[in-house]
């Protein structure tokens, strides 16, 4: 058990779930649950996919490189930049194999509708990362239509760059967005990212200086990056986190799995994780302790459950 929900007093919901957090060594310093365990990382492999299309050949960078990197909000400065990554290879929007959805962030989501616009793939939070995609198969010279195809040149590079820097591939399925999928074990995300600064500068760089285009203007994984300069750090749905961090002068990686899925109890145990290692900010503080609220006042508290750290 990671996270209790309670309410007056009285602990009405919890939340299991998963924790590891490695050293710049790769070595496990920490571990709630068995971090060897299989893991689908869903959007939080997208840094290292970022990073394998680079090695392909794809000349990215700023933030658009974060965007390839990213499981956008659908805000209007996302899906322009969505376009213009297209437009740079001559291609649009209906080149996106992603499947039509809405923007993720609730706010952009209703502003999108309000402007009459219809599901679409360049509102898929994905559609950053398809765009690269597309971006490297037009470099490469590969075929475009079938870029999510599991034998596609861009797949087989993709996986096997994954594979060389997050450990052997378990299982495999496809994705919401159609992307073929990876099962890693939990630990080998963690080492994954807390390595990001050796095997991927360039995305690294790319998303700290630009995270809003890796969440959005008010996702917590943003707020994250903007608070804490030495951090980065990626969601996945089904409430996967995995984030690489340097606390004084240390390398860290953490990486996260909530066993229902649900994304309150994933950024309460990614800002937990930090504040154990000596990370301190405001934002550690807001994502750690969450009101629950009745008639609009708070009445409780969305908190890490006694006892994972030590203590009571």
């Amino acid at each position: 058990m990671l996270v209790t929900f309670e309410r007056a007093g009285v602990i009405e919901s919890v939340h299991s779930g998963l924790l590891v957090i490695v050293d710049g060594s790769g070595q496990v310093v920490f571990a709630a649950g068995d971090p060897e365990t299989p893991i689908y990382p869903r959007s939080s492999v997208k840094p290292l996919q970022a990073a394998g299309m680079l090695a392909a050949g794809l000349e990215l960078s700023g933030s658009w490189l974060a965007l390839a990197s990213a499981s956008h909000s659908g805000e209007p400065f996302h899906l322009a930049a969505v376009q213009e990554m297209l437009a740079r290879v001559g291609l649009g929007v209906e080149a996106l194999r992603c499947p039509p959805d809405w923007p993720y962030a609730l706010d952009a989501s209703r502003a999108y509708i309000a402007a009459g616009h219809a599901e679409s793939s360049l509102a898929m939070n994905c559609s950053g990362k398809h765009a690269a995609m597309l971006m490297t198969c037009v470099t490469r010279g590969w075929p475009l239509t079938s870029y999510l195809d599991a034998d596609h040149p861009l797949q087989v590079s993709l996986r096997e760059y994954v594979q060389a820097q997050a450990g052997p591939i378990l299982m495999s399925s496809v994705d919401g967005c159609g992307a073929p999928l990876w099962g890693l074990r939990l630990v080998n995300l963690a080492r994954a990212f807390a390595g990001l600064p050796e095997s991927a500068p360039e995305v690294e760089a790319a998303m700290r200086a630009h995270p809003d285009y890796v969440g959005g203007t008010t996702r917590d994984v943003s707020q994250l990056m903007r608070a804490v300069p030495s951090l980065v750090t990626k969601d996945g749905a089904e409430a996967v986190q995995a984030i690489g961090v340097e606390v004084n002068g240390q390398r860290f990686g953490i990486a996260l799995k909530i066993a229902d899925g649900s994304d309150r109890a994933r950024a309460v145990v990614a800002a937990e994780a930090l504040r154990f290692l000596g990370v301190r900010s405001p934002v550690l503080d807001d994502l750690a302790r969450v009101p629950v609220l009745g008639g609009g006042r708070p009445v409780g508290q969305l908190h890490m459950a006694p006892g994972v750290f030590g203590g009571t």
